[in-house]
């Protein structure tokens, strides 16, 4: 079980480099976006 483990997460290490990369992109839209109001 934790081979498998280990093997699945060797395989998609590139991905969830991506993915995390994304959820930031996608957290500091957020956050520009909930303080443009505040800026005009």
């Amino acid at each position: 079980m934790i081979c498998q483990l280990k093997s699945a997460f060797q395989r998609s290490r590139p991905t969830l480099l991506q993915d995390a990369a994304g959820a930031g992109a996608l957290v500091i839209m957020l956050l520009v976006a909930l303080h443009l109001p505040g800026m005009i």
